[in-house]
């Protein structure tokens, strides 16, 4: 089978003759980083972690409902994968009902969203390439999550532009 659309491969980054162990597992029984009123979410591998390759997210949602507007970003692409439950995944267009193995990928610029609309348990994988500091963006909406805080609108605009999110 041949692919002649295919992009080679990217120009050689590791020089050494024999491989090193440099891999890092993560058991599937470590507790949440992030733990809110309606998400868990897990750091899988994270853009300090891949150095600047990619951020790998578990995001899941307990309910009640949540899940962010339409927005798109200038500087990462967004990938999700549902694992368990139903999330509504919007590709700029149309809303789905993404059931345990649906993939949504988005490019740089693209609009999306999701949401848990039924508020039941519903978990994701979150893919951001390259990778972008987002567990601070996470953790500052666990934060004031927890604290029943709410921002002004040009609070809002300055938190999302510092986390390349723009509503669309």
């Amino acid at each position: 089978m041949s692919f002649p659309d295919a992009p080679g491969y990217p120009p050689v980054r590791y020089r050494g003759e024999r491989g090193e162990r440099s891999g890092r597992l993560r058991p599937a029984d470590t507790a949440p980083d992030l733990v809110g009123p309606a998400t868990e979410i897990g750091f899988l591998a994270t853009a300090v972690q891949t150095d600047g390759e990619f951020g790998l997210y578990r995001y899941t949602m307990t309910g009640p409902p949540t899940g962010p507007g339409p927005h798109f970003h200038r500087t990462i692409s967004e990938s999700f994968f549902v694992l368990s439950g139903t999330v509504q995944l919007y590709d700029g267009g149309t809303w789905y009902d993404a059931t345990a193995g649906d993939f949504l990928h988005v490019p740089v610029g693209g609009v999306h969203a999701f949401r848990n609309a039924a508020g039941e348990r519903a978990d994701m994988l979150l893919l951001f390439a390259p990778g972008a500091p987002r567990e601070t963006y996470f953790a500052a909406n666990v934060e004031r999550a927890v604290a029943g805080a709410e921002l002004t609108e040009e609070e809002r605009l300055a938190f999302l532009l510092a986390h390349d999110q723009f509503d669309a």
